[in-house]
């Protein structure tokens, strides 16, 4: 029977964000950004465990209560988030088969829906790679070079990539070892299977499941999450 497996990279400092204190444990209507995250995670998932990957400096994950303390599981994460994802993918060695699922989720993504995530699941359900959630890019882009335009991007086809990105346990840690040993950096998970040959899927997501990056994000965060109390 294919298992369901969460990897949620939070060993993260959050320098964009520009606070002492990582994003991750910022506040939203009395829950740090993190519980939001693997509370939805876990509570839309049939997830066997969730592995968080924290720095080993961290004193404030294992203090938060959650919803579901026993789907998740802290190790030890690494100095990039391909560090951090591999860390939480061999820590499932001996548990997870080379066929079972893997997501993998942003931890300053609290915003994702129940919906999108079982749709996830079903669409890629008989895939032999798996795939991502997006959305079509709807803003024009443009190429920047010392804040003066270069040129317009033409924005037919290009989509914005989250997560949760969701591939075969198998291949995926193959995938990031290989890059390692390569001395190849990947920025996500579907970078990483792509840089191995793999085609990836998408899955169209939903606009407001945004990444908590900078300051103004918080705000954002917080009156989307209002809004789908109330729906």
């Amino acid at each position: 029977m294919i298992r369901y497996w969460a990897v949620v990279p939070a060993a993260g400092t959050g320098q964009r964000f520009g606070q002492e204190i990582a994003k991750q444990y910022l506040q939203i209507a009395g829950q740090a950004v993190m519980q939001h995250s693997l509370n939805r995670l876990c509570q839309a998932l049939p997830l066997s465990a969730c592995v968080v990957p924290i720095s080993a400096e961290d004193r404030y994950a294992q203090q938060l209560t959650y919803d579901y303390p026993e789907q998740i599981r802290f190790v030890q994460g690494g100095a990039e988030r391909m560090d951090s994802v591999l860390a939480g993918l061999l820590s499932l060695a001996g548990q997870a088969a080379v066929d079972d699922w893997v997501l993998v989720h942003d931890v300053a993504r609290p915003c994702v829906t129940a919906e999108c995530l079982q749709q996830l699941l079903q669409e890629l359900s008989d895939d032999r790679v798996g795939g991502i959630l997006a959305v079509p890019v709807r803003d024009t882009l443009k190429q920047v070079t010392q804040q003066q335009v270069i040129s317009t991007v033409p924005r037919d086809g290009m989509w914005q990539a989250q997560t949760p990105q969701m591939f075969r346990y198998g291949c995926l840690v193959q995938a990031l070892q290989d890059a390692v040993a390569a001395g190849v950096t990947v920025t996500d998970e579907a970078s990483a299977m792509q840089w191995a040959g793999y085609t990836v899927q998408v899955v169209q997501g939903r606009s407001d499941n945004i990444k908590i990056t900078y300051p103004e994000d918080l705000a954002l965060a917080a009156a989307i999450l209002a809004a789908q109390v109330i729906r």
